[in-house]
């Protein structure tokens, strides 16, 4: 039997001692951090966690899940061991509060810019509606999808419960703004099956002073007023009512911006003929069509051969290597040699004051050269010197 009235100074080892050992291995937390602990009670409104501090942590229901939470059985079991994120420093009794929700809410984030990166389409549920649009959770963070965003012939309100498919829009966590589309993941999936030059029949939803909406198969596309006829045309209520069926081409899919593009007046046989004759127009549409896509292919043709021709006239130009154009240059120590220097050029230059000796200035020749009264004495007349010359006759 174990003697139970051992002394301190016996046993060795003093509460002191005991103290200092937890404070040697305690460690320290700090809000933000992310560390393992193990459930070993729970609350009715929370749960005690050991994280192996000197007092148990505590997380409060609301922040046991990035979801509606009513009762902590639902997320935690006794005895399980997680991640916690420590909230808040301790309390005046030394309590850290914990939260898996702020986890959660970090891992969610970080998989939706993924998502977004990757330009996915998800699928999600709408659980509520309100004037500008509807809400939705995407990974357990609410999203919301604008009125102008949403494809369907059904009330806004009518949505509730349904399963949409969904592109993504805006992801900021800082501003905590998920804003996601229904239009353009229905656009998406259709245009995977559409081609330009296509003709296809539609329903006219909407009108507007710039163009007519038509549904084809779901989706929406624009029929702008300047591609309905190559006439000019006031208006398009002038041509089409809402609720008309109507016979259009594909002339541009634009998947990143959810439109599509669509024209007839491509599709008339005659300029003009949407207005005058409809049904011509609707009954030449595939032949009118077949036309279009092979001028567009010469079109692609052309712009490729274009491209491949100007590759070959800059491979053919003849371009000297870079070797031979560092043989043509004489290198520096030569062209030093060449060329001289400033000095040498001064020096074969005379000075200003030698030139003006060398120069006989003006007054110097004018005494050189005698003025014409001395030259008339030193040439005799002519009298004189016929004079003294006996004449022939005389010889």
């Amino acid at each position: 039997m174990v003697n139970q009235n051992l002394t301190a100074t016996e046993i060795g080892f003093t509460h002191e001692d005991f103290a200092a050992l937890l404070d040697k291995y305690d460690y320290h937390f700090s809000p933000g951090d992310v560390v393992p602990g193990t459930v070993f009670s729970i609350e009715p409104r929370g749960a005690l966690i050991d994280i192996g501090a000197k007092t148990a942590a505590y997380i409060p229901i609301q922040e046991m899940s990035i979801n509606r939470v009513d009762s902590p059985e639902e997320v935690l079991q006794s005895n399980e061991t997680r991640e916690f994120f420590i909230l808040t420093d301790e309390n005046e009794d030394g309590q850290l509060t914990l939260s898996i929700r702020r986890i959660e809410y970090m891992r969610a984030w970080e998989r939706v810019r993924q998502l977004q990166a990757e330009d996915a389409t998800v699928r999600s549920g709408v659980f509520a509606t309100n004037r500008g649009g509807a809400l939705v959770r995407i990974e357990g963070l609410r999203g919301f999808i604008p009125g102008s965003h949403i494809s369907t012939r059904k009330p806004k309100e009518e949505l509730v419960g349904e399963d949409l498919p969904l592109k993504f829009l805006e992801v900021d966590e800082e501003r905590n703004r998920l804003v996601l589309s229904h239009r353009r993941a229905l656009v998406e999936r259709k245009m995977n099956r559409l081609e330009v030059g296509e003709v296809v029949i539609g329903t006219v939803r909407g009108i507007k002073p710039y163009g007519a909406f038509i549904d084809i198969g779901g989706v929406s596309g624009l029929l702008h007023i300047s591609e309905i006829s190559h006439e000019h045309i006031d208006t398009p209520h002038s041509v089409f009512n809402v609720n008309d069926e109507v016979k259009v081409m594909i002339i541009d899919l634009d998947a990143e911006r959810g439109r599509i593009s669509l024209s007839t007046k491509q599709l008339e046989p005659e300029p003009g003929d949407m207005i005058k004759n409809r049904d011509l127009v609707y009954d030449k549409a595939e032949e009118m069509a077949a036309k279009y896509r092979e001028q567009l292919l010469a079109k692609q043709q052309g712009a490729t051969a274009a491209a491949a021709t100007a590759v070959e006239v800059v491979a053919e130009e003849e371009i000297p290597p870079a070797v031979e154009l560092e043989e043509e240059i004489p290198p520096a120590s030569e062209l030093e040699e060449e060329i001289p220097v400033v000095a040498e050029i001064e020096e074969e230059i005379p000075p200003a004051a030698k030139l003006e000796q060398e120069i006989p200035v003006v007054a110097e020749i004018e005494e050189e050269i005698p003025p014409a009264a001395e030259l008339e004495q030193e040439i005799p007349v002519v009298a004189e010197i016929e004079k003294e010359i006996p004449a022939a006759i005389e010889e």
